[in-house]
């Protein structure tokens, strides 16, 4: 069996770039189907809420709409509860499959649901009941496939690999913005609410198919099998999470909340504020989003690579005291004009991705092996649940009572401060073996009482 101290392999070069790309492949193409649908079901609400409620209140119908993407949020966490120690105790492999199988029949399923004027008041219940679906099985999407990939990638290269987790999501909700433009272009409004909202959920079912057939033909991770090997797959991995590792836990939710209320204030309010308080057309807007998303796609390799060569800490920190320190003249210098807005928007686009290029490899190398994507889906997908869906409502809500257009500053600046205390209370993990003792120890009735090795 591998020891802990050992490599469960040690390839040569060239086995390093094919182990890496068909990580990547099976690792990133869930993240890119999930953001695809995220993308299209956002911008087609006001075509969903009157193809699916009655015509009587588009308001409410809207309304509606919004909430039943809210709720698909909020049943997150209880995926992760599931698909987190379900990969922990059957394979990182199968919950793959699992989850983009449940997401894509999902997603295909409400690209053939007949409308409200056909089925009436059934069809609002299918749709709801198909977006809590989507949202229990997304649950355990980041987890599988970060798991997957900080597993399987090489240990020189695991930055660089498992940043590809983002590319994925970055490219998901290009392709998901992309495929609505081309549709209200060359659609008009009655062919779009006839048929042509059906097109981007019903083009996502392909593309979770190929991710279901590549993710089922990869073999699990080499730290897995050894786990198998040696009899040491936990039979409760939830209860040895919240056990003995709440400390890793709450760091790496710290890690990830840091990355969260950034992720959506730079990638979708921030459109919304260039339109509201800053006079800025919707065109203007969509296309400094579309900008940032591209520079995010260069730059999240490129950082998750740096994070290999020079360390995880280095990178995160510079980005979360980079956050603390610009978030708020960012915010003041859009206020000078159009010119200012890209400066600053820009800005913040090259401190996100050195935050998404870091956390999740981090993240992953916190928790020992038998817990890993118990702890990566629990801890990413509580703070999604609190503090990513919440970004625009509490900025409308917090810019409304104060009067100042400067208030997401602050805001971004708190995030930072706890992404930097957990960022801080972490010890240098680049390059190291993710087996660890107690990973192999079949005896964990009762918690450790020292640090492992491994903890600060």
């Amino acid at each position: 069996m591998t020891t802990p101290e050992e490599s469960p392999r040690d390839p040569s070069p060239a086995a390093d770039v094919v182990a890496l790309r068909r990580s990547v492949a099976a690792g990133a193409v869930g993240v890119f189907v999930h953001w695809f649908d995220w993308a299209a079901y956002a911008y087609l609400a006001g075509t969903v809420a009157t193809v699916f409620f009655p015509a009587e209140d588009s308001t409410t119908g809207l309304l509606a709409v919004f909430g039943v993407f809210a709720v698909s949020f909020g049943i997150r966490p209880v995926g992760a509860l599931v698909f987190g120690p379900l990969g922990d105790r059957i394979g990182r492999k199968r919950t793959l499959s699992l989850v983009i199988f449940m997401m894509s029949g999902a997603t295909l399923t409400i690209g053939l649901l007949p409308g409200y004027d056909t089925i009436g008041i059934a069809a609002p219940v299918l749709l709801v009941v198909l977006r809590l679906v989507q949202g229990f099985a997304a649950g355990g999407e980041f987890g599988s496939a970060a798991s997957f990939l900080a597993e399987s990638a090489p240990r020189r290269r695991r930055g660089f690999g498992v940043s590809w987790l983002e590319v994925g999501s970055l490219l998901g909700f290009l392709a998901g913005s992309f495929v609505f433009l081309l549709l209200s272009t060359g659609l008009d409004d009655t062919q779009l609410t006839a048929w042509g909202w059906r097109i981007p959920f019903l083009v996502a079912a392909p593309l979770g198919i190929i991710g279901f057939v590549i993710r089922n033909k990869i073999e699990d991770t080499p730290e897995y099998r050894a786990l198998e090997a040696g009899g040491a797959v936990p039979s409760s991995p939830a209860r040895e999470l919240f056990r003995s590792h709440r400390r890793e836990l709450l760091q790496a939710a710290g890690l990830m909340a840091a990355m969260h209320v950034p992720f959506y204030a730079v990638l979708t309010y921030l459109v919304t504020y260039e339109t509201d308080h800053l006079g800025h057309s919707a065109d203007s807007a969509a296309l400094l989003s579309t900008v940032i998303s591209l520079l995010g796609l260069v730059l999240v390799p490129l950082f998750g690579g740096l994070s290999d060569r020079v360390g995880r800490k280095p990178v995160f920190v510079g980005a979360t005291v980079a956050l603390l320190v610009l978030s708020t003249p960012a915010f003041w210098l859009m206020r000078t004009g159009l010119g200012g807005t890209w400066v600053a928007g820009l800005l913040l686009g090259v401190i996100l991705a050195a935050i998404l290029g870091t956390y999740a490899v981090w993240s992953a190398e916190v928790f020992p092996t038998r817990t890993r994507q118990s702890g990566l889906s629990v801890a990413y997908n509580i703070t999604a649940a609190l503090f990513a869906g919440t970004v625009p409502y509490l900025m409308t809500v917090l810019i409304s009572a104060t009067g100042s257009t400067l208030v997401p500053g602050p805001y971004l600046m708190v995030f930072a401060v706890g992404g930097l205390v957990a960022a801080l209370s972490l010890k240098e993990t680049a390059g190291s073996a993710l087996l660890r003792p107690e990973d192999v120890t079949e005896d964990l009735a009762e918690p450790t009482t020292e640090p492992s090795a491994e903890r600060v």
